[in-house]
């Protein structure tokens, strides 16, 4: 059976959720936290993307996600795939780490409601989990592996640049202020007192609201009945799209800016400010300086794999780009390219942040 599609377009919010795999426990401990928060950096470094909410659980995690660029299964596959790796190196593991495909509901992230409540629901997550007990006096904002205490709460200089916590406020009519912070974490507290603890955060469904509309559970969509409608056509447009190109158009992240298209401009561009051809690159060594600079860039700042980038630069394989930008220590080797190399490079790092 086909998989369901999914509705990518540029400037698209999205509710996605993962869980371990069997719904086991994929954060054993705070290290394990700041890997993945440190990989879904680098992952919206490369696509662009910009998280408005987060929460991080003991075997699932949610994100509320804006996608500038239509590459959310891009950007998607390389964060889960990246994860899994690194934990299972640090922990000495093999295969799987999440188990079903992420889920990631298509939300209406311009229309105030649906923001907020999707923003409160993720907050509340540790409430309704039982990791704040509102009764023992806990507060929302004890619980640290959230983007409450991890970036709402904060004075803009200690957030991580990707986390739209001003644009949060923004949306609660609250200034980024040290009383407009303080008031999103009270008015959070009050909901966890008020509201029943499995309820908490939940939105209220009336009984003849469309049954596709998600209530942040299940559902493919949360927003309004209209957001749907232009969600069913852009679907059938992609579905027809789809058809048309098949195996190729589910290849083609959209000539997403921090794609395959976007390597390209950079490897054309790169090679220019090196003084190389590309008929040049069987030549070099794979520790060349020029070569690991563009392998850097291309790994880091787009959804390439390294296969493309071996392909690429003449870098033998994947394994042999992995290896290669393992052992390079990149501040020596910049130090030895060329100004209008590093001039490239430093434009390239720069763009979209």
């Amino acid at each position: 059976m086909p998989r369901s599609l999914r509705i990518e377009f540029p400037g698209a919010f999205y509710h996605v959720m993962a869980r371990g795999n069997r719904r086991e426990t994929i954060f054993h401990d705070d290290d394990d936290r700041r890997f993945f928060l440190a990989t879904l950096s680098e992952a919206c470094a490369m696509t662009g993307w910009r998280v408005h909410a987060w929460v991080l659980m003991g075997n699932h995690y949610h994100l509320f996600i804006e996608t500038p660029e239509a590459n959310l299964v891009a950007g998607m596959s390389w964060l889960q795939n990246t994860v899994t790796r690194r934990y299972n190196v640090r922990h000495q593991a093999w295969g799987r780490l999440f188990g079903d495909r992420y889920k990631a509901v298509v939300v209406d992230g311009a229309d105030t409601y649906h923001y907020r409540t999707l923003a409160d629901y993720i907050h509340l997550n540790p409430v309704r989990a039982r990791l704040v007990v509102p009764k023992k006096g806990h507060s929302v904002l004890d619980y640290p592996w959230s983007s409450l205490a991890g970036g709402w709460a904060l004075p803009p200089g200690k957030r991580p640049q990707w986390l739209a916590a001003e644009k949060g406020l923004e949306r609660f009519d609250l200034p980024d202020t040290v009383a407009g912070r303080r008031r999103v974490v009270e008015r959070l507290d009050r909901r966890a007192v008020e509201e029943e603890i499995e309820k908490c955060g939940m939105p209220v469904l009336v009984e003849d609201v469309d049954a596709r509309c998600s209530h942040l559970r299940r559902g493919w969509y949360w927003g309004s009945q209209e957001f749907a409608d232009k969600l069913r056509k852009l679907s059938e447009k992609l579905m027809k799209e789809r058809k048309r190109s098949s195996r190729a158009y589910r290849k083609t992240p959209q000539a997403a800016a921090h794609s395959e298209e976007q390597a390209k401009r950079w490897l054309a561009e790169g090679l220019k400010a090196a003084g190389l051809m590309e008929r040049d690159l069987p030549g070099l060594k794979g520790s060349d300086p020029r070569k690991l600079a563009m392998a850097e860039l291309l790994w880091k700042r787009t959804t390439v794999s390294q296969e493309w980038i071996a392909k690429k630069l003449s870098m033998r394989s994947a394994a042999n780009v992995s290896q290669q930008l393992r052992r390079c220590n990149q501040a020596k080797k910049q130090a030895k390219l060329s100004p209008e190399m590093q001039k490239f490079l430093k434009m390239a790092k720069n763009a979209g942040t």
